[in-house]
C-alpha cells in the first residue's frame, strides 16, 4: 500500500502541539514580548495543520463527475489560508510591541526562557526536515508550504534567543530590545504570510508548469515523433500534485488512426516517465490543412523550439 501524504501532516500537528506548550511556558516564565511573538507564531502553525489536514483529505479524493479533474486545488486554498492566519499573528505581535515600548519592562528568567525556547527550534527543525522530504516525494504543495513555515519558525526563534540573550549581559535600559526584535520577528512573519498567499495566487490562476518541465514535455514530442515533429498549442496547469499537459499535433493526413493513436500512446508514456501525476490529451491534425495552423487561436506554446524556447524565457 502506497504512503499516505497524510502521515507528514500528523508529524506537523505533533510538533505545533510539543512547541506550543515549551513557547507558552517560555513566555509565561519571562513575561518576554519577543517569546509572546514565538508563542502567537506556533498557535498559527498549529491552526495551519489542520487546515492542511483537511485540506489534504479533500485533494486526496478521485475525480467524480463533479470534479472530472480531481480536486487537487483544494491544497491551494489551505496554503492560502495559512498565509491570512500567519499576517494576523503579525497584527497580534505588533500589537504587543507597542504596548511594551510604551510600558518597558525587563523580562524575567531570561535564561531558561531561552533554553526551551532554543529546545522547540530543535523540535520544529527536525519536524520541517522530515515533511520537505515527504514533500518531494508526493509533490506536496501543502506539505512544502507547511514544512517552510515550520524552517521560518525556525530561524525566528534562533534570532530572537540571540537577540534576546544580549539582555543578560546588558543593563536594564537596554530592555526596548524585546519589543524591538518582535517588531522584526512580525516584519519576518509577514513576508512568509504574503508569499504563501501569492502562491496560492499562482496555482488558483492556472499558471503554466516551469520552465524546466516544458521543455522535457518538448523533449519527449520530438524522442518520440522526430526533431521536426510539428505540434501547437501546449497548454498546461498544475493542481496540486496533478499536472495537465494537452496539445495539437501535426502529423501526416494519410496517417491511419491506428499509427496516430499509437505515436500519441508513446509520446504520453515518454511524458509520463519524466513528469508524476501527469495527465497528457493529444489533439491530432493533417499537417497539410492550412486550417491546422489554428495556434494563435488555440493559444498555448508553439512547437517550434525557438519560439518555445523564446517564450518559455520570456514567461509568456
Amino acid at each position: 500500500m502506497p504512503e499516505s501524504p497524510k502521515k507528514y501532516i500528523y508529524y506537523s500537528l505533533t510538533a505545533s502541539i510539543v512547541t506550543m506548550v515549551l513557547k507558552t511556558w517560555a513566555w509565561y516564565m519571562t513575561d518576554s514580548v519577543g517569546l509572546l511573538s514565538d508563542a502567537l507564531e506556533t498557535l498559527v502553525n498549529l491552526s495551519a495543520g489542520m487546515l492542511a489536514l483537511a485540506s489534504l483529505n479533500l485533494a486526496l479524493k478521485p475525480a467524480d463527475a463533479a470534479h472530472t479533474y480531481g480536486h487537487g486545488k483544494a491544497e491551494y486554498f489551505s496554503s492560502g489560508a495559512e498565509g491570512m492566519l500567519i499576517l494576523i499573528a503579525a497584527v497580534g505581535i505588533v500589537y504587543a510591541s507597542v504596548e511594551r515600548f510604551a510600558n518597558p519592562a525587563v523580562p524575567d528568567n531570561l535564561g531558561p526562557g531561552l533554553f526551551i525556547a532554543l529546545l522547540s527550534s530543535v523540535v520544529n527543525f527536525v519536524t520541517a526536515r522530515i515533511m520537505l522530504k515527504g514533500a518531494k516525494i508526493h509533490d506536496s504543495i501543502i506539505l512544502e508550504a507547511d514544512a517552510k513555515h515550520l524552517l521560518t519558525d525556525v530561524w525566528t526563534s534562533v534570532g530572537l534567543v540571540a537577540g534576546l540573550g544580549i539582555m543578560l549581559f546588558t543593563p536594564p535600559a537596554w530592555s526596548v530590545i524585546d519589543p524591538i526584535i518582535a517588531l522584526i520577528m512580525a516584519g519576518n512573519i509577514v513576508f512568509t504570510g504574503f508569499s504563501l498567499i501569492r502562491r496560492s495566487y499562482s496555482g488558483l490562476m492556472d499558471n503554466t508548469l516551469p520552465q524546466e518541465e516544458l521543455l522535457v514535455i518538448d523533449n519527449a514530442i520530438r524522442r518520440c515523433g522526430g526533431q521536426d515533429a510539428l505540434y501547437h498549442g501546449l497548454r498546461t496547469r498544475k493542481a496540486g500534485s496533478d499536472r495537465f499537459v494537452d496539445f495539437h499535433l501535426l502529423l501526416p493526413g494519410e496517417s491511419t488512426i491506428a499509427s496516430s493513436h499509437e505515436l500519441c500512446s508513446e509520446i504520453e508514456t515518454c511524458i509520463k516517465d519524466e513528469l508524476n501525476n501527469c495527465q497528457v490529451t493529444i489533439h491530432v491534425e493533417p499537417k497539410e490543412d492550412e486550417s491546422s495552423y489554428d495556434c494563435e487561436e488555440t493559444g498555448g506554446l508553439c512547437g517550434s523550439r525557438i519560439r518555445l524556447d523564446e517564450k518559455i524565457g520570456s514567461g509568456k
